[in-house]
């Protein structure tokens, strides 16, 4: 099994939490007239299509790390990072204007420096590929127009994953990649 039961429920919960973190992060219609029910309604949709934009984001980086390992033989396993999910839970609460948070992680037995390389480098370039996708279906008109914002908003999550995730900062797979090519000097 590629994915163990607890795995997945941290995928969910990732999911979950992620999505109401930055539900209100993107611009949605307004309804028409302001009833309860309107306003429930507004709140899913904004909570789904911030599940939609950010969650596949973060689950697809984090498989590409645990793929990478598993394709060097090395277990792997998928975490959702609990205390800092609740910290951006509560700096949403507390409405701060910019949040930051690790929502998951992969951790992974010891390996070499050629495979560490490449499982660090995984992640990010999941980033990549998915920026260079909806970038080219944007900019193709692949897309019917009620997924363009969708894409448009998968397009600069990704790309800002991409580079701020290759940032050479301790921690950061960037770091790994560069320390990791600097041990070959």
């Amino acid at each position: 099994m590629l994915f163990s039961i607890q795995e997945l429920i941290d995928i969910v919960l990732m999911t979950v939490i992620v999505g109401y973190i930055f539900k209100d992060a993107f611009p949605q219609e307004q309804p028409d007239v302001f009833t309860i029910e309107s306003m429930q309604r507004r709140d899913y949709k904004r909570f789904m299509f911030a599940i939609l934009a950010v969650a596949p984001a973060i689950i697809l980086h984090e498989v590409g790390h645990k793929f990478a390992a598993l394709a060097f033989g090395i277990p792997a396993t998928f975490h959702a990072a609990y205390t800092f999910l609740l910290l951006g839970l509560l700096l949403k609460l507390l409405q701060f204007p910019f949040i930051f948070f690790v929502p998951a992680y992969v951790s992974h037995a010891p390996t070499t420096v050629g495979a560490s390389i490449v499982i660090a480098l995984a992640g990010p370039l999941v980033h990549g590929v998915l920026w260079l996708g909806s970038r080219t279906a944007l900019q193709r008109k692949w897309l019917p127009r009620k997924y363009r914002m969708l894409a448009a908003f998968t397009q600069y999550i990704n790309g800002f994953l991409f580079v701020f995730n290759m940032l050479p900062i301790p921690g950061f797979d960037g770091y790994h990649v560069l320390s990791g090519l600097l041990s070959f000097l």
